[in-house]
This record gives structure tokens, C-alpha cells and sequence, in this order.
């Protein structure tokens, strides 16, 4: 028998994967942080003999090196990566042999990248499984436009025919597991659910059910910004990721973050935003470690620029170590947890900001009060209704953009709070008033607000 642990990576909407049989078993796109496979694999009793990368990927650093140098497994890399290290390279069709009667089998499907590659896991010549990486996703695939933009097109229709290839090779009933696709940048538009089969996606994702040019023309029209770490994790993977070190950082007292804010240094505040609107340090942004912290706190710190983490406890600072090394932010300057008064020097007080809701905003466009509604969402999702009168700047572009906002008091908002939240803090450091609106986007409607259709 064989079997198939799954590991979630919500911040980034990824998945990795532990598949083996009773002795033996193979990694497929780990994390970074490579230690929770091991101690799974443990668990198991499972030897790890293979760690398969799917291909080099853009939107993570990879512990692929790391995890084989340190369990003696064999690096199965696409033979089509440019990488600067010793790995097994592996070419359509190749085959390699988990345990008993349990064999991987490498697919080329090129298109989220030219070099693409995935993997059947077949038990006595059956497939029982399939890890598509950024090929293949529940109801959509992964998009083709990180690589090189004079090929994005090219690469659209490579990803096309590689869904047909996969959809012609196996069964109906042969589960589907992608890495990218659960939230995502990788992923070409956002799926819906968390579990698929070859059969279901024959009949529900657009690769297989449109003609090629339609399913191309729509895929180009729907791609979401870039986020900007990008650029950083393809070249950090192919070069090869040092191993991590998640070792407590050291604290910080109330001089030396007020010494490293002077500097332009980053103060992140990872508690929630509910908390950080009550009282925070002054030039102190907020990405709540709940949130998504590793995609937008990567998206928007200059790169290498030094971070120092403020929290509740020190086990919300290890949480965010974690996420922040899987995208290559390895190392905080400092952190600081406890009592936020502790945070500033004697003498200086905890600053805040409003929170409010839709319907409070309407009140006050009704008293005829001169505000200004900043909308940081997404482009795609302003097509979908933005409020009359709105500045539309997307939290990715906010802080190069602060200059922008028109002046007097700032109602920001986005779809449910949290990115408002991000952008708030942002523009509280810069000195201007600011209300973060935290509501869901359709209540502006029940609200009275007049939307415009984008």
C-alpha cells in the first residue's frame, strides 16, 4: 500500500507532498523549512530516497538541496533547469523506483515553465497519483508569464497541451496534486476546492473543456500582477538556498527599535489589526501574522531591507520566521514580544487609528464631510464595482505611491480588512489621518454606498 501526506502552506497557497510505501519514500516541492518533512517522514518510519522538484520555482525558496544533502536522497531536478548544483537530472520518462512495486515516473509538461515536469506515482503499473506542481490545478493551471515575457504566449499553449497530455495518460479516477493553486500568484486565476481527480478536470477546467485559443486569449486577459519577491526566489533556487536558521532573534528594547526606525529600518507589527489600530509604535507597519504575511510583506519591503518583528509571544515570532524564510527573508534584525507600552521609550506613547465600517463611512459622505476613500484592492477586483469617487492605488504599489493620495483623512479600504489594515499602517507612518475601514466589500452596498461598475 501505498500512501500520500499532504502539507499546507496557506500564507502562500502552496502544497508539498510525502509519498512512499512501507520502507521508502519520495518529497515532492518541499518547503524551506525542511525539518516538519523529516520528522513526518519519521513518523512514517519511511527512509526519504527521492526529492523531486517539479521545476524551479518562482514563487518560493525551495529546501529541494537542503532536504536531500541532509537525508542522502537522490535530487531529481528537470533536466531543463539551469541550476548551479550536483542533482539527478530527469528527462520525459524517466523512472525511479520509491519501493516495492512503487515507482515515479516523470511526465514533461512544460508551460508554467519550459522545464516543467510532473510526477505519476504508480503502484504496480498503475498510476495512483499524480503531482502536477504549477501544470495542472484544480480547475485552472499555473500561469505562464514568470519565466520570460516573449514567451508567455508560447508558454500558454505549451500548458494547454500538457493538460491534454496528462488528461490522455491517466484515468479518470487518479487524484490530482498540484503545489500552487490554493491562493496562489502562481496560479493562472483562483480554484475553487481542495481535492481533484483527472476525471473531474476533464469535464471542469478550462484547458480541457476550451479550444486552444480561447483557452489562451482568456488566460492572458485574467493574469493578476507579479508580486515583486518573485524576481528573487527563481534565481535564490537555482543557485542553490542555504539552510535555514530559525533560532530565536535577538530582542529588541524600546531603543533599539526607535534606533532601527531612524535608520528606515522596517518595524513589523504581527499582531492583529484590531490591536495594532489600538496602539502601536509610531512608524510601525502592520502585517498580521494570521494574514497572509509572507506574500504581502515580501511583496512590499524593499529587498534587504532589514526587518525586526513585534508580537504577542514569542511563539507568533516563530511562526513568522517560518513563513518569512520560505520566501527568502531569512533572518529578522530583531524582535520584541509582550506588553506593546514596553515597545517605546519612557516618555512616548503608543499611537493609534480608527476603525470603522462601510456604513460609518456612508454616515459621514451623507453629513458631507470631505474625505477621501482609498481603494487598495486589485485591479480585477475593481472591475467587478468600486465606490464613487474612490482612489484606486493596490496595496503592492502603495508605498511607493504614499505621495499620491489626495489630502485630508484617509477611509482605505479592500475586500474583507486585512489589506486595509497593511495599507493604513502605511500611511499612518507617513504621517497622515487615517480610518481602516475593516468590512466586507458587500457591505458598501448594504450600506448606501454608490458603486460604479468597472
Amino acid at each position: 500500500m501505498f500512501f500520500v501526506d499532504t502539507f499546507e502552506f496557506e500564507g502562500l497557497g502552496n502544497r508539498s507532498y510525502l509519498a512512499g510505501g512501507p520502507r521508502a519514500a519520495v518529497v515532492v516541492d518541499p518547503p524551506r523549512d525542511i525539518d516538519q518533512v523529516i520528522a513526518a517522514a519519521a513518523r512514517r518510519g519511511v527512509r526519504i530516497a527521492f526529492v523531486a522538484e517539479t521545476h524551479v520555482h518562482n514563487d518560493y525558496v525551495t529546501g529541494g538541496l537542503e532536504l536531500a544533502r541532509v537525508t542522502g536522497a537522490q535530487y531529481l531536478v528537470p533536466a531543463g533547469a539551469h541550476v548551479s548544483f550536483a542533482r539527478t537530472p530527469v528527462a520525459d520518462g524517466d523512472t525511479a523506483g520509491v519501493d516495492a512495486g512503487l515507482v515515479l515516473r516523470a511526465i514533461a509538461t512544460p508551460g508554467h515553465t519550459p522545464h516543467h515536469t510532473s510526477y505519476v506515482l504508480e503502484e504496480d503499473g498503475r498510476g495512483v497519483a499524480v503531482f502536477t506542481g504549477g501544470s495542472l490545478l484544480i480547475g485552472t493551471v499555473g500561469r505562464p508569464d514568470l519565466v520570460e515575457p516573449r514567451l508567455t504566449e508560447q508558454l500558454a499553449r505549451a500548458q494547454y497541451a500538457s493538460a491534454h497530455r496528462l488528461a490522455a495518460e491517466l484515468d479518470d479516477e487518479v487524484p490530482v496534486l498540484p503545489t500552487h493553486g490554493f491562493g496562489s500568484f502562481c496560479s493562472s486565476s483562483q480554484a475553487e476546492g481542495d481535492a481533484t481527480t483527472i476525471g473531474k478536470e476533464r469535464t471542469s477546467n478550462d484547458a480541457l473543456t476550451l479550444d486552444v485559443d480561447t483557452f489562451v486569449a482568456q488566460m492572458l486577459a485574467g493574469l493578476e500582477d507579479v508580486p515583486a519577491y518573485y524576481a528573487h526566489m527563481g534565481p535564490a533556487n537555482a543557485t542553490g538556498p542555504a539552510p535555514v536558521d530559525l533560532t530565536p532573534p535577538g530582542r529588541a528594547d524600546a531603543e533599539e527599535i526607535a534606533a532601527r526606525l531612524a535608520a528606515g529600518e522596517w518595524v513589523v507589527d504581527l499582531r492583529s489589526r484590531m490591536a495594532f489600530a489600538e496602539g502601536h509604535v509610531a512608524g510601525a507597519f502592520n502585517f498580521e501574522g494570521e494574514g497572509k504575511l509572507a506574500t504581502y510583506l515580501a511583496w512590499l519591503i524593499p529587498w534587504g531591507k532589514p526587518v525586526t518583528l513585534l508580537a504577542d509571544t514569542p511563539e507568533q515570532i516563530t511562526d513568522a520566521q517560518r513563513e518569512l524564510v520560505r520566501v527568502g527573508i531569512d533572518r529578522p534584525a530583531a524582535a520584541a514580544t509582550g506588553d506593546p507600552v514596553g515597545w517605546v521609550r519612557q516618555g512616548e506613547q503608543l499611537v493609534s487609528f480608527p476603525r470603522a465600517r462601510f456604513a460609518d463611512l456612508a454616515q459621514v459622505r451623507e453629513r458631507g464631510d470631505e474625505v477621501v476613500v482609498l481603494d487598495v484592492r486589485r485591479g480585477s477586483e475593481r472591475v467587478g464595482g468600486y465606490i464613487d469617487g474612490s482612489v484606486h492605488i493596490p496595496i503592492h504599489e502603495l508605498h511607493g505611491r504614499v505621495g499620491e493620495v489626495p489630502q485630508g483623512t484617509v477611509w482605505v479600504h479592500c475586500a474583507g480588512g486585512m489589506r486595509a489594515a497593511i495599507a493604513a499602517s502605511l500611511l499612518d507612518a507617513a504621517g497622515r489621518d487615517v480610518v481602516a475601514v475593516d468590512d466586507g466589500f458587500d457591505a458598501a452596498t448594504d450600506a448606501g454606498l454608490s458603486l460604479i461598475s468597472g
